[in-house]
């Protein structure tokens, strides 16, 4: 017996001694592991990558700009659902644990033991805190020295955050696949839905995903993916966290993606760069990718759609009736079409709706088509592509009438094709313009720039050029107001007459510039209101003369349309370059009475946290108070903090003119909108360029047509012919429901009826009578005077007894006595 007491103490020796040891080997293996770990106290400053949202005017989301797509949702706002699902599949005793779970370990250890030559991979005990660390702090390395430094650093964050801290981290930095960051992106990514809208089985398949996503990726390994879902679900119910009867409930649910809704989404891509740039100017790409902005943006998402649309169209109608370029390509065998197709590179451009196909069978009344896929066949009818004549850029339609299918198209061709509406199987032949475009609309009184469209392309990288903000094109006719408001500040009125007749002038030693009028014809003497309704440039070049380029010049400048434009006659037809957004907004002065405009894409920016830190209405409120407190006192009042550049009597000269160019002038075909519009074309030498900017009382919109390498457009294409359609149809849509208004009328104008061919004041019997807008005391008298001369040069030997030098005003009290 004493000899077992003496063997019994001996084996109590040794194993204190082996615990001493083993104590003594881990506070060395801690000691030795866990020099030069990184700081753990860092996490409670932790700013994670968060993806910067846009939102269109509506609320809708525009566009997410991110490194890693993540939404930083702090735990009190994590549902229990979501956070028991996570603990059950990843650490059940996370909550009580010190940071590592031993009991998990020793389970580990044996199985991988039990898989010693197996090829398999080792099995992991890492607690939710540890592959925080990992996550964190350390590398993803599969070595046993970094589940200790895992572990280290695991029983610190213990004692330096609380378990709501550590899985707050968790929960936001986690990747789940899919490129989703975070509970919070995974759940929009996989379900569209927030984090509370989840049900048990979608709870549970996010919390199956930290493992391995790709190994349990939604549609192509369902089987797996649900399997392990529901194994999740079985330890929610093995945990209590939720009901048998639940369980058995939520596995029998199908695994059902739900892809974010189009119609959730607003596509404005060209917009969205624009967007993109500013605020990476303004916040670095750091901020941009990483800050978690909330950035609610000018654009309305129904004009935005209309102005896709409405300038496609207008492309599309350019490119068509200047004829058909040919097929994309042709198939090397009909036996293998389909293949073939199949592989065929969709061309970047093609919009969703249309498709390839290629020729199968071509006769003289269609041509029928087949497609890739499992598609059914189709056919174009001879009247889907009429309009595919010869190409020529020259005039309209140059090519000879399409009587045949087999004219344009033949088999084994490959084909761009749209479905027609209203037959079935029926498409219509398409190609992508070669000609581009812009469109941008903006409110006057704000800048706020409510739709741009800068080109044909429905989406693109960061390079995409946009020709909106980027594009720098002569502007042409549509540059002549502000010749004409020059005209106007130094007393001319909407009545003087200009000398519509031959100008020459030696512009250098021995070389005459001698410009003509887009007729080639002479009108003699014409009111001035007519120089921008008719767009004439004799008129434009002697009124420019007679005022001084310098004076132009200092206008084009103080407007914002060209900074530093050299002082050449030439530019006061619109020879100078400048930008559709610079155009745009430089009108919006005219309509809003006089005021200068910053154009903005951007209402407001909030950081992560919701703070605003910058929004571009600065004016001051002193007066505003918590609505919350609202006692009944006086609306605030706003001071109108906007510059003042333009004499809004003058300014509104211009816009009562070029009303007339709606109703009387090159604009004539927008009167079928019977809405108060004012607007310009522009149209540039041998029709490279083509604009229209027009405006309503509260809306101002810009179309530019050209190529990308500027050529001609066509000897009879205008701004009237191809931009203007383009503004015209989206007026169409952006007036549907806008109640009519007439454009406001500052103090000081009268209006005063006159004879639009003379200029006088109207007398019983004149026929062509209109209200012509005065300045109070620039009236026109019964009579009219002729100042100036008939030559060509149109400030020297004046014929009347009225001569003036070029440096002279004329007297406010002619009346509508020049004639210069």
């Amino acid at each position: 017996m004493k000899y077992l007491w003496y063997g019994f103490l001996g084996l109590f020796s040794i194993g204190c001694l082996g615990l001493v040891a083993l104590v003594v080997g881990m506070i060395g293996l801690f000691s030795y592991y866990g020099k030069d770990l990184p700081d753990y106290t860092d996490l409670k400053n932790y700013q994670p990558s968060i993806v910067t949202r846009l939102y269109a005017g509506d609320g809708r989301l525009l566009a997410e700009f991110a490194k890693e797509k993540r939404v930083f949702v702090p735990i009190g706002d994590v549902p229990d659902l979501v956070q028991n699902a996570f603990i059950a599949a990843e650490d059940q005793n996370f909550r009580t644990h010190g940071g590592v779970d031993y009991g998990a370990i020793a389970r580990a250890v044996v199985t991988n033991i039990k898989n010693i030559g197996a090829g398999r991979r080792p099995v992991g005990a890492s607690t939710i805190t540890q592959q925080v660390a990992k996550n964190f702090l350390l590398t993803n390395e599969v070595s046993y020295v970094r589940k200790i430094r895992e572990a280290i650093i695991a029983t610190r964050i213990e004692k330096a955050m609380t378990k709501d801290q550590i899985l707050e981290l968790y929960l936001n930095e986690i990747y789940l696949g899919g490129g989703a960051y975070g509970v919070a992106a995974a759940a929009q990514r996989y379900f569209d839905k927030s984090l509370e809208d989840l049900t048990i089985e979608e709870a549970a398949y996010l919390a199956a995903l930290p493992k391995a996503p790709n190994n349990y990726h939604p549609t192509r390994k369902t089987a797996a993916a649900v399997a392990r879902r529901n194994w999740v679900i079985s330890r929610m119910e093995d945990d209590g966290y939720i009901t048998e009867a639940q369980a058995e409930l939520a596995e029998l649910k199908p695994l059902a993606v739900v892809p974010r809704d189009d119609e959730d989404v607003v596509n404005a891509p060209y917009f969205a760069e624009e967007v993109r740039r500013e605020l990476a100017e303004q916040y670095d790409e750091e901020g941009l990718y990483e800050g978690g902005l909330a950035v609610r943006t000018s654009i309305d998402p129904t004009m935005q759609k209309l102005a896709t649309t409405a300038l496609r169209d207008g492309l599309m109608a350019y490119d068509m009736r200047h004829g058909y370029r040919g097929a994309l390509d042709k198939v090397k065998s009909m036996v293998d079409w389909k293949k073939e197709l199949g592989e065929y590179t969709r061309p970047i451009d093609l919009l969703p709706e249309w498709d390839l196909a290629v020729v199968l069978e071509v006769s003289d009344k269609q041509a029928k088509i087949g497609f890739a896929g499992e598609k059914q066949q189709g056919t174009i009818a001879l009247e889907d592509l009429k309009w595919a004549r010869e190409y020529k850029n020259e005039g309209y339609q140059q090519g000879p009438q399409i009587t045949a299918a087999s004219q344009v198209v033949s088999e084994g061709e490959i084909i761009m094709v749209a479905p027609v509406e209203g037959k079935e199987n029926g498409y219509a032949l398409r190609q992508i313009p070669d000609v581009q475009g812009a469109l941008i609309a903006l409110d006057p009184h704000t800048g706020r720039v409510l739709a741009m469209q800068g080109g044909w392309r429905y989406g693109y990288g960061q390079s995409e050029f946009n020709r909106a903000t980027q594009a720098l094109r002569q502007p042409g006719s549509a540059f002549k107001p502000f010749v004409y408001l020059s005209a106007l500040d130094k007393g001319f009125t909407p009545a003087t007459l200009i000398l519509d007749g031959e100008f020459v002038i030696e512009d250098r030693p021995g070389h005459f510039w001698k410009p003509t009028n887009y007729s080639n014809e002479y009108y003699g003497p014409t009111p001035l209101r007519v120089g921008i309704e008719k767009s004439r440039n004799l008129m434009t070049v002697r009124l420019a003369d007679f005022i001084g380029m310098e004076t132009i010049s200092e206008y084009a400048q103080r407007f914002g349309v060209i900074d530093n434009m050299p002082p050449h006659l030439a530019n006061s037809l619109g020879a100078g370059e400048t930008t559709l957004m610079k155009m745009t907004t430089a009108y919006s002065v005219f309509v809003n009475g006089g005021k200068r405009v910053t154009p903005t894409f951007i209402d407001r920016v909030q950081d992560h946290n919701g703070k605003t830190i910058f929004k571009h209405d600065q004016r001051p409120c002193q007066n505003c108070g918590d609505r919350l407190r609202w006692e009944g006192q006086k609306a605030p009042d706003i001071p109108d903090t906007r510059e003042q550049i333009a004499d809004p009597r003058t300014a509104y000269q211009i816009v009562s003119i070029m009303e007339g160019v709606v109703q009387r002038g090159t604009a004539a075909r927008l009167k079928s909108l019977n809405f108060p519009i004012a607007g310009k074309t522009g149209t540039t030498n041998r029709s490279h360029d083509t604009w229209f900017i027009g405006f309503t009382p509260d809306l101002v919109v810009g179309v530019f047509v050209g190529f990308d390498q500027p050529r001609s457009l066509g000897k009879r294409e205008t701004g009237s012919s191809v931009a203007l359609p383009v503004f015209k149809q989206f007026m169409e849509g952006a007036l549907k429901d806008v109640t009519p208004m007439p454009f406001r009328v500052p103090q000081g104008i009268r209006n005063v009826r006159i004879n639009a061919d003379t200029g006088a004041r109207a007398r019983p019997g004149d026929e062509n009578t209109i209200w012509e807008s005065f300045l109070i005391g620039t009236e026109p008298t019964d009579e009219v005077y002729m100042l100036g001369n008939m030559g060509v040069n149109p400030v020297s030997d004046a014929q009347s007894g009225y001569g003036m030098q070029s440096n002279e005003t004329p007297s406010a009290t002619t009346g509508t006595g020049g004639l210069y």
